[in-house]
């Protein structure tokens, strides 16, 4: 079969997560209570970070930045995958796998460059405390993530315009339920030498340093904090950043588990069971995670009813 750069008129084959048609209705109904369950947390954390006044700070600013991340996230994939499910569909068009690669990579990108982040916060807010207001400013705040986007924008397009150089066969299956880069470049039919250096060095910039950043920010964190005698600071300093451990913890182990799954097993299932941990169960229970740990954000959507109701009234 003869391959050739793609343009949209010979559309890529998503095989999804099963074959079998008694567990279509079963894998639906799952994916979209999950997704809604996601929506709907992410949202409410949003709603009452922005509504509440005690909640304007860097800590909560990067917070309800990371729930609209997790939003844009499993929206790139889910969507797609529940459509194809109930219409029995496995192709997408050369485009639309583009379009769902660069934005994978901007939003997955993003989570890791905000909870580096939020980690740099804790360290300032618990050891450097009289500074803290100086520091993380709302302007120097804005300005972090403003830089975050703009990073990932330029390097998830570079992606793109290298993945537009390969040639794929006619009716190219990817074994997948979304079209996931290391994937993609596993069906190309041209050489994809270069894609797969730049894929590392997107690894490394995305996630490596992310990690090394966070496990800086608490190493730096907990060295002085262990010396202390007074366990009620301890205690504080501790509950400040469970939650942010519980996330990253859930984040990246969920994320070197996808990695470890298509660089060492060439098993396309533990691949998909990797992927959906990733992309859709872990923005699932990151609002939850900080809804229980977080006593602020507990009392912020407690208030939430309050508030809508009052603002109705005013209209």
């Amino acid at each position: 079969m003869t391959a050739q750069n793609h343009t949209g008129e010979s559309p890529f084959l998503l095989l999804g997560l099963s074959d079998d048609p008694q567990l279509q209705p079963i894998l639906f109904g799952l994916f979209l209570s999950m997704y809604l369950i996601t929506i709907l947390g992410n949202l409410l954390i949003i709603l009452a970070v922005t509504s509440d006044p005690h909640l304007h700070t860097p800590m909560y600013f990067f917070l309800s930045n990371l729930s609209f991340v997790d939003i844009c996230f499993t929206s790139t994939t889910v969507p797609k995958m529940l459509v194809d499910i109930q219409t029995q569909r496995k192709d997408i068009s050369y485009p639309e796998c583009l379009t769902q690669v660069y934005f994978f990579m901007i939003f997955g990108g993003m989570d890791n460059f905000l909870l580096t982040v939020m980690a740099y916060d804790h360290f300032v807010a618990i050891c450097h405390p009289l500074n803290y207001p100086l520091i993380m400013n709302p302007h120097f705040c804005g300005l972090l993530v403003l830089m975050c986007w703009l990073l990932i924008f330029c390097i998830s397009l570079i992606h793109v315009v290298l993945m537009r150089k390969l040639t794929f066969s006619p009716g190219t299956t990817i074994p997948h339920f979304f079209c996931e880069l290391a994937q993609v470049l596993q069906v190309a039919s041209s050489d994809t030498l270069i894609n797969d250096i730049w894929m590392y060095l997107d690894f490394v910039l995305f996630s490596v340093l992310p990690a090394l950043g966070i496990f800086f920010s608490y190493h730096q964190i907990l060295s002085p904090l262990m010396k202390l005698s007074n366990t009620a600071t301890k205690h504080k300093a501790f509950s400040t950043c469970g939650s942010h451990l519980c996330v990253v913890s859930l984040f990246y182990g969920t994320g070197l588990g996808l990695y470890l799954s298509s660089a060492v097993s060439s098993s396309a299932h533990r691949s998909k069971v990797a992927s959906m941990m990733y992309t859709v169960v872990t923005p699932m229970l990151n609002p939850i995670i900080y809804s229980l740990r977080n006593q602020d954000v507990m009392g912020a959507l407690g208030r939430l009813p309050g508030r809508v109701v009052s603002c109705l009234d005013g209209l």
